[in-house]
């Protein structure tokens, strides 16, 4: 496979060409990856503990990852396949029960690729009781490995309709059962994939790209997840093009960066799944998030989840301000000069002190699908 040129020699107005040229999967590479998944998640709603004395069934299998949301990169795709099970009645299950599972699930796919001509490496754990199955695939039909994370996971939404809002008393459950330091995010890994693939076409290739930079350009430890980027990635397209499907995509990317550059004071939710009003130990228990120190991204599928806190902001933020200072655009009469668009994202909203379990906040408008504050 040739080399991918390298971003920051690629000109503003250029990018579309960028991402369909050297970022946007092969349509048959794709077809192939989806083949396996779905071969993946037959055998093991067939297997998994079939004939097992404990009477475990499996209950449904989510699909999540780049390859369910349609934002693969050409270099490689990843699956996320969460497994829930009627063994795992709660919040206290999720965790206590994973390690079993985890280990037959590895049982049952050590004996899948000895049926199928499949090729599968395990990552080993450093975890005593881990809350994931990575291994890596290939087959004769699929010439690139695709990354698998399997997960165990409770299942809080249960049968979710198309169009509905969640139950607000799923989201008091799950603060009830929660406390800081835990993750129940793959038990509503639905929403999230949701939450991706409604969007336009094109909003995905803008986190093909992001996704594109975070992999070749950012390093250090303890970096932003690359969940936080995409969902800022949505967030710079909402409110820089009016959610617009037609839009400048070198216009945008550099909201997001603007984004990047400004995390000490970012402050994102959304309001799709959960909001203010919808239940007063959920109201309260957002404020609460809201008020914590910035950066605050708060999950739009779990409000426990927030993908600001305890990351190398500054990191992603010394490359973003590089990837302004590179990137260049090409005048009318063909001059090559520095990246002269403008961010075209709202005016922050300056507050003293706001959010603070004292003041009552500004609800939310009920005709919005996201709300962000910067404060």
């Amino acid at each position: 496979m040739a080399a991918i040129p390298d971003l920051y020699q690629c000109l503003a107005n250029d990018l579309d060409k960028y991402i369909f040229d050297h970022l946007q999967p092969n349509v048959d590479i794709l077809k192939q990856v989806k083949a396996a998944v779905d071969t993946i998640c037959a055998f093991l709603k067939e297997n998994l503990y079939r004939d097992h004395p404990s009477k475990t069934k499996v209950l449904k299998i989510v699909k999540g990852g780049s390859s369910a949301e349609g934002t693969s990169l050409r270099e490689g795709s990843d699956a996320d396949l969460v497994v829930f099970l009627n063994s795992i009645q709660s919040y206290s299950h999720h965790e206590s029960k994973r390690k079993e599972i985890i280990e037959e699930i590895q049982n049952k796919l050590e004996e899948f690729q000895h049926q199928e001509s499949f090729e599968v490496l395990f990552e080993r754990t450093k975890w005593d009781n881990p809350r994931v199955l990575s291994f890596r695939l290939r087959s004769k039909r699929v010439t690139e490995f695709i990354d698998f994370d399997v997960l165990p996971a409770y299942d809080a939404l249960g049968q979710l309709q198309k169009g509905r809002k969640v139950d607000p008393e799923i989201y008091v459950k799950l603060i009830q059962n929660w406390s800081s330091g835990q993750n129940f995010s793959t038990c509503f890994t639905e929403l999230q994939r949701d939450f991706i693939v409604s969007r336009p076409a094109k909003v995905k290739c803008l986190i093909r790209l992001v996704k594109h930079w975070y992999k070749k350009k950012l390093t250090g430890k303890k970096l932003p997840p690359k969940y936080a980027l995409e969902l800022l990635s949505i967030y710079a397209w909402q409110k820089g093009s009016g959610e617009q499907k037609k839009f400048n995509m070198a216009q945008t990317f550099r909201n997001f960066l603007e984004l990047i550059c400004n995390y000490k004071n970012l402050c994102v939710y959304w309001t799709e799944n959960y909001n203010l009003e919808d239940n007063s130990v959920l109201a309260k228990f957002i404020r609460d998030q809201l008020a914590k120190p910035r950066p605050v991204i708060l999950d739009p599928a779990d409000p426990t989840g927030n993908l600001g806190e305890g990351y190398n902001w500054e990191a992603a933020a010394r490359e973003a301000e590089k990837c302004l200072c590179q990137m260049k655009n090409k005048t009318s009469s063909g001059q090559t000069l520095l990246w002269d668009l403008t961010p075209t994202l709202p005016e922050p909203l300056i507050r003293k002190n706001p959010l603070r379990p004292s003041l009552t906040p500004e609800p939310p408008d009920q005709e919005q699908s996201s709300r962000c504050t910067i404060l």
